[in-house]
């Protein structure tokens, strides 16, 4: 198993500084102390996805141009508030986040995010990329996001009960759920204010996905037969999935993938070798299928299934 950083309680406030920037780049870091010193910060990483428990201080953190141009994190980061309250700028934006709401801010923008020591949050660092992948517009500007109804409560919930979890989950199985939730903020950051062709898209893109996860290993699998299955046309669903940013082949590929590296993690398919959990995953080639494995999570399908330690 990839062995994860973790911290508990910092003992000084430099130390705790020291992590912060650690954890979220190059910064300016200002603590003011109020009493004796508390200061939480607990996280772990993947190499995908990284989450982080932090609280019981007064902050101020600011992230400028020449932060950015100096240490690029290519991160955007989900902020889960459970007590107090604070205050997030980045660009035009402006606001306060709460118990309740959820801020999803691009760490490689200037941002300012400042606190009194009553606040505490869970944070959910996510690849720019693999926003951008999904949804182009979700992580244009910064959001804040109702966490306290439809899936702004699922995401608030699963975000808060895999920071609780963690430990007793494996990397493999943490950047699944991690892509889940991803899935979901992608939704729920395009959900408001559109027209109605436009929140038809939204609908027949979910249709299309939902689809190919059911079918992804069948071998078989094409736009043409999603389309027939959902009674619109090959065009019309390109047209839909390019204007979400992605196509018929790659959504293929992508949720192929994710099924196989469920699978690699499950003690249920241990029995089966890689090249069989492969074909049984939709892929006609054991070779490529494992370069597409590396390419798309970072690591070999026999380090997922722990083969390679």
């Amino acid at each position: 198993m990839y062995r994860w950083n973790e911290r508990g309680s910092i003992p000084t406030p430099h130390a705790w500084r020291e992590e912060f920037i650690d954890l979220h780049g190059d910064s300016r870091v200002t603590l003011t102390d109020a009493g004796p010193w508390a200061g939480l910060l607990e996280w772990q990483r993947s190499r995908s996805y990284g989450i982080a428990l932090c609280g019981n201080v007064r902050e101020e953190f600011v992230r400028e141009p020449r932060h950015i141009r100096k240490d690029p994190r290519g991160v955007v980061e989900l902020l889960v508030p459970t007590a107090g309250s604070a205050r997030v700028e980045q660009g035009p934006s402006a606001g306060e986040i709460r118990p309740g709401s959820l801020a999803l801010c691009d760490v490689d923008r200037p941002v300012t995010f400042s606190h009194g020591e009553e606040f505490q949050s869970v944070a959910l660092l996510v690849p720019g990329e693999a926003i951008h992948r999904r949804n182009p517009a979700a992580a244009r500007d910064p959001q804040v996001l109702d966490g306290t109804a439809g899936l702004g409560r699922l995401i608030r919930q699963t975000v808060l009960t895999l920071q609780e979890e963690r430990e007793h989950l494996s990397e493999a199985t943490f950047d699944i759920a991690c892509d889940q939730v991803l899935d979901l903020l992608c939704l729920a950051a395009d959900g408001g204010g559109d027209s109605a062709p436009a929140a038809r898209r939204r609908e027949v893109e979910a249709q299309v996905r939902q689809y190919v996860r059911r079918h992804a290993a069948d071998p078989g699998l094409s736009v043409t037969g999603i389309a027939r299955a959902l009674g619109w046309s090959a065009r019309y669903l390109q047209d839909v999935l390019q204007a979400a940013g992605t196509t018929s082949r790659d959504l293929i590929r992508s949720e192929r993938l994710r099924l196989a590296r469920t699978r690699l993690a499950s003690p249920a398919w241990d029995t089966r070798s890689i090249a069989q959990v492969a074909y049984a995953s939709g892929f006609a080639s054991h070779a490529s299928f494992a370069t597409a494995y590396r390419r798309e999570f970072g690591v070999t399908p026999r380090e997922t299934r722990g083969d390679g330690l």
